[in-house]
């Protein structure tokens, strides 16, 4: 994706993105906290598991490979910081696409009970490196994972 002639650039954005579910903060925080449950919404639908690993614990890390038929392969390394179980996750990783660094995220991902479920906030601050990767593509395919979600939920 970049070359000696490119020219290096570090573009930095910072988005929320709320999603409410129609069920309790702790059936939301699982599907986030369960390797297999996260694997259905977060992970490749068609084959779960593959390319993807989940050891959740403050100091655990997560890794997801993968992408569309003839690339690229984006793999994405998170480690997390802080873990309040039903109520708040914080994490911080990076996104590669092809081997290339394209970004590097801290991410915070609250859980609020509310009337009929969840309220779901995710705030995400990224530098996206190099015009690879922007904080509107970002936040485009962060609400489609959430719409994903928020379809596991059903």
């Amino acid at each position: 994706m970049t070359s000696t002639s490119t020219k290096r650039t570090a573009e930095h954005g910072t988005f929320t993105i709320t999603r409410t579910y129609p069920v309790p903060p702790e059936r939301v925080f699982a599907a986030w906290s369960s390797r297999d449950a996260k694997a259905r919404w977060f992970g490749d639908p068609s084959a779960p598991g593959v390319g993807y690993a989940l050891d959740f614990r403050v100091g655990g890390t997560e890794t997801n490979r993968g992408g569309p038929p003839g690339g690229p392969v984006f793999t994405y390394e998170a480690s997390y910081k802080d873990i309040v179980p039903d109520e708040r996750i914080v994490y911080g990783y990076t996104m590669d696409a092809d081997g290339v660094l394209i970004s590097v995220s801290v991410t915070t991902v609250e859980f609020a009970a509310v009337a009929g479920g969840t309220e779901l906030s995710f705030t995400e601050q990224g530098v996206f490196l190099d015009g690879a990767d922007t904080p509107a593509v970002r936040e485009k395919g962060t609400g489609e994972l959430l719409d994903n979600l928020g379809a596991a939920l059903a």
